[in-house]
């Protein structure tokens, strides 16, 4: 199997980006889906847990998995940005793109999980903090991985 040069990987916390909303959502096949107010009160009503907006201490959690978990893995950080509610990472790595967002996110959960002096990360009555799945755009040539690092570094 041929890997892309690198992905760039986003994930938004728990709750700050749900069906209806405003900017639009994506469902399980990937299908867009228009903001809708009954579906973003839908969407609200099912919610398990607050929203999750991270900390400063927080956000240099994530930050700090984030470069652990790709130097012990050997895949290669190019850029990464935490933000209150949202992460963006670009790494190459020989992986299938969800399988690398899966491994990130849940590594970052833990460490969170930990710090906060929760449940594992995974286990019943654990904190969610991330929304289930994400973005992976698959990166191929070198000019395209520098406008994604460009993007994660700059345009955030």
């Amino acid at each position: 199997m041929k890997f892309p040069l690198a992905f760039l990987l986003t994930w938004t916390t728990y709750g700050t980006w749900l069906h209806g909303d405003e900017r639009g959502s994506f469902n399980a096949y990937g299908n867009f889906i228009p903001a809708t107010s009954i579906l973003r009160a839908k969407a609200v009503a099912a919610m398990s847990e607050d929203a999750v907006i991270l900390t400063d201490e927080q956000r240099k959690i994530v930050d700090a998995r984030l470069l652990e978990l790709c130097c012990l893995a050997g895949w290669c950080l190019h850029a990464r940005n935490v933000r209150t509610n949202h992460v963006h990472a670009v790494v190459s790595a020989s992986l299938a793109g969800e399988a690398l967002r899966s491994r990130l996110k849940a590594g970052c959960s833990m460490s969170l999980s930990e710090h906060a002096g929760l449940v594992i990360a995974g286990k019943n009555g654990a904190r969610k903090w991330w929304t289930q799945k994400g973005n992976i755009v698959e990166i191929w040539s070198e000019r395209h991985l520098e406008e994604e690092i460009k993007y994660v570094n700059e345009g955030q």
